[in-house]
């Protein structure tokens, strides 16, 4: 189907735009691929609010020095909803403190007023 193949590869474009936004603080465009609802579960388990997430990464407490798929972005759709996963390569510091490594990122992105945003994240250490 043509027309899901288009959805898929913008959905991933859609996800490249959102983790260099993150890197390059562009708040403002971060403010509009992620929903109001919008929640990260971390690594660790904690679940950060779209404020907070958002917030952290304005202020420098949470500082991606890379944030990128380090394998292909696999892609979901079904109506309006798309979910993204794929390995990523993060390099963060969190009130300071460096952390790296690869992560298996997932995405649940709905398509509201006419865009897609994310709703859910959740990232997973790769242990190696």
């Amino acid at each position: 189907m043509p027309e899901a193949t288009a959805q898929a590869q913008q959905l991933r474009e859609v996800e490249r735009r959102r983790l260099h936004c993150l890197v390059h603080r562009d708040m403002a465009v971060a403010a509009s691929l992620h929903a109001d609802d919008y929640e990260l579960v971390t690594p660790g388990g904690a679940v950060l609010s779209k404020q907070d997430y958002l917030t952290g990464i304005e202020s420098g407490e949470l500082d991606y020095h890379v944030f990128e798929a380090a394998s292909d972005v696999a892609v979901r759709l079904s109506g309006e909803v798309g979910i993204v996963r794929y390995q990523a390569r993060i390099d963060i510091a969190v009130s300071g403190r460096t952390d790296r490594g690869l992560f298996w990122h997932t995405d649940f992105y709905e398509w509201r007023d006419g865009r897609w945003q994310a709703v859910w994240s959740q990232a997973t250490r790769i242990s190696r």
